[in-house]
């Protein structure tokens, strides 16, 4: 949201955040996060902050944003001939329920892990599926750090131009937290959306719908608390 102060232009804090980020840069691609499996010896663990944190990742946001959504594909799907599933049942499968969160290759996405603080928390999202949507919670367990996946040159997610000196892309770990008390599909909050950009309700500036080639979005207090009072509610 925006308004004017005596002729000037201010920004909300949640949109400041968002144009931070996309100033970062908008022209990378999609960013829509493949989750690969940890290969042996790089298992996620529970840490704190990274020293490996850029300055840049410190300076993203300045907890405008608590918390999150973070997308991931349910269904097999073959990628350079890796399968890049990864539900949250494989979540709750791995040890300790945590995992790393690898893969992102959008800017954006990435400028939004880096933002992530010990404790938050995300929805997690099922998309590029039969039926997308909030399957349930997770919170992040270590801040940002170096994601191995750009330096394997037979992972589909390998990056060239990545230097391990000066790595170009983040990840964080993730642990779930439960399921939602129903799904919450993505034809669900676009009713909702739709309806609160007429009545200037929470989702009215979501980013599921505003940026929604984002696999990493931030969302406000506001959304998160609307998104979950949805579970005790029908379907509408």
């Amino acid at each position: 949201m925006c308004f004017l102060h005596n002729g000037a232009l201010l920004l909300s804090r949640h949109d400041q955040f968002l144009l931070f980020a996309s100033i970062a840069d908008n022209k990378g691609p999609a960013g829509k996060r493949t989750k690969t499996k940890n290969p042996v010896g790089t298992s996620a663990t529970l840490g704190n902050s990274s020293p490996e944190k850029t300055s840049a990742s410190k300076n993203c946001g300045k907890n405008l944003s608590s918390y999150w959504l973070m997308k991931s594909e349910p269904e097999s799907r073959l990628e350079k001939g890796v399968d890049v599933k990864f539900s949250i049942e494989d979540l709750k499968a791995q040890p300790k329920q945590t995992a790393c969160w690898d893969g992102v290759r959008n800017y954006q996405a990435r400028n939004f892990l880096r933002a992530m603080q010990l404790g938050q928390e995300a929805f997690f999202y099922h998309s590029n599926c039969k039926e997308p949507g909030i399957a349930g919670l997770v919170k992040i367990v270590k801040e940002a750090y170096p994601d191995h996946t750009q330096f394997e040159k037979n992972n589909p997610h390998y990056d060239p131009s990545s230097k391990e000196d000066n790595p170009k892309w983040s990840m964080v770990d993730v642990q779930f937290v439960r399921m939602m008390k129903r799904y919450i599909t993505l034809a669900e909050l676009k009713t909702h959306y739709q309806a609160h950009k007429t009545t200037g309700g929470p989702l009215k500036n979501m980013a599921l719908f505003t940026r929604q080639r984002l696999s990493i979005q931030p969302l406000t207090r506001e959304e998160f608390d609307f998104i979950l009072s949805l579970e005790e509610k029908e379907p509408s």
